[in-house]
């Protein structure tokens, strides 16, 4: 078992490396620039840089990124790294299309990509592992579920960047696996790292304190039971994890505990409305962000349908967490149909739904365990199939597809496929040929994909 959860991690941590986002798109860009100014200045602001972001606050005449903090302080050893390989960017004159303040840029995002999102994503993949092996004694149940949330949906695509839903979703998976496990034994440790998880999605992505909230209710009541003393645990990590970094960022950027950076974005009026952008929740918006051609999550996850059916399945056995997967996840898509700018701008799919895919995606054990007949599983392989190739085009192609396309996946993710405008690690930073890129890949990724099948069988 531990040969194939190393071939798991090395699939899913490679798979999210080997593609890449735009380093300047102004998500990833303001979160660099805010790490380089933590590590080369030790200050947060971002004032020489404002031209090149329009995701951007202003406080008492200077600029500083709009964000919750979390990525940018986990990126940070990846930010003093860049500096140590290479010229630090603060002595290069920044410009949005200089061809080496890009590079620069770029190799920042590559490095904070390996050492937070890429390994967040893999370290997911290994608890929605373990955790769909547990509930339903399926190795190969284990392995699709695993699969299917990491590399068949655009977890893999948000993956190649530092925007915050991806590492949150997989901090979701990360917390309810250490939380259903604190209930079989061992309560205090795996409670402290369900809380951390908990507390670290919260500090990456504020509103992740909503469906957050839900799974850390259902945990303190499952560990109530077992042994109270973790329940105090879970809530001294969660706690830690958010507040001593949120409040030692908050005071070498604006000198205060308590500022957040949303009070001060510029130039998005609709933030200003109800509590930073979020009202009410829109039925019709919500069924845009399921199956709209535009945003629709079920045309860049189809692998999600049959997900949604696991859940009801689990719930047959285990009610209580099947209940909590499910009010989580319609929580987080709630949140998204009630935010001002709910379509996400630049995105491919709902970005800010993708927290919930990985609550959903824990259905997909249950749901393969109950199939019956080959021809079942033939369908719901090649169910699996198809998500992961739309994935993978979306990922090397454009995760942040701009809101012009009426259906993104034909346009422009197929048509850049079709002229070779893909972003992978060897023609980002060794000069190949996209295409080159992406064959090699292909070639990696298949050989670590039929070991991990073997290694299956043979467990």
């Amino acid at each position: 078992m531990a040969r194939t959860r190393l071939l798991l991690f090395a699939l899913v941590w490679l798979s999210c490396v080997w593609f890449g986002s735009w380093a300047l798109n102004p998500n990833n860009a303001t979160r660099i620039y805010a790490g380089m100014a933590l590590v080369e200045r030790g200050d947060a602001r971002i004032d020489q840089y404002q031209a090149l972001t329009i995701d951007k606050a202003e406080f008492d005449g200077h600029v500083y990124m709009d964000k919750a903090p979390g990525m940018t302080l986990l990126s940070l050893p990846a930010m003093a790294l860049a500096d140590k390989i290479g010229p630090p960017i603060e002595y290069i004159p920044p410009t949005l299309y200089d061809a080496r303040f890009e590079h620069l840029v770029t190799v920042r995002l590559r490095l904070a990509v390996a050492m937070v999102s890429a390994l967040i994503a893999a370290l997911a993949a290994l608890a929605m592992h373990d955790l769909g092996l547990r509930l339903t004694g399926s190795a190969s149940g284990a392995l699709v579920a695993s699969l299917g949330f990491a590399l068949g949906t655009p977890i893999w695509g948000w993956s190649t960047t530092l925007f915050g839903h991806a590492p949150v979703a997989g901090l979701f998976v990360i917390a309810v696996w250490a939380l259903w496990r604190a209930g079989e034994g061992h309560a205090i440790r795996l409670a402290a790292i369900g809380g951390a998880a908990l507390g670290l999605a919260v500090l990456i992505e504020f509103e992740a304190a909503l469906a957050g909230s839900v799974i850390a209710i259902w945990g303190a009541l499952r560990l109530w039971r077992v042994d109270r003393r973790a329940v105090a645990a879970a809530a001294a990590a969660g706690l830690m994890t958010l507040l001593v970094p949120f409040t030692a960022y908050n005071m070498i950027a604006f000198g205060t505990p308590f500022r957040l950076g949303y009070q001060g974005v510029v130039g998005f009026a609709g933030m200003n409305e109800g509590l930073f952008g979020l009202t009410s929740p829109k039925p019709m918006v919500l069924l845009k962000i399921l199956v709209g051609m535009r945003r629709g999550l079920l045309w860049v996850a189809p692998v999600l349908v049959p997900a949604g059916i696991g859940l009801w399945l689990l719930g047959r056995k285990h009610r209580g967490l099947a209940l909590m997967l499910a009010t989580a996840a319609l929580t987080v898509l709630l949140v998204n149909s009630a935010y001002v700018y709910w379509d996400g701008g630049h995105s491919t799919g709902p970005r800010h739904s993708v927290p919930a895919i990985g609550l959903i995606a824990i259905g997909l054990a249950p749901f393969w365990a109950s199939l019956r007949y080959g021809w079942e599983r033939v369908v719901t392989v090649g169910a699996l199939l198809i998500s992961v190739t739309i994935n993978l085009m979306i990922a090397a192609a454009n995760i942040t597809t701009p809101d012009t396309y009426r259906f993104p996946l034909v346009d422009p993710i197929l048509t850049d496929w079709r002229v070779g405008m893909l972003r992978t690690l060897p023609s980002d930073l060794l000069g190949w040929s996209p295409m080159a890129g992406a064959s090699t890949y292909l070639l990696i990724a298949v050989s670590l994909a039929l070991l991990l099948v073997r290694r299956m069988r043979a467990t």
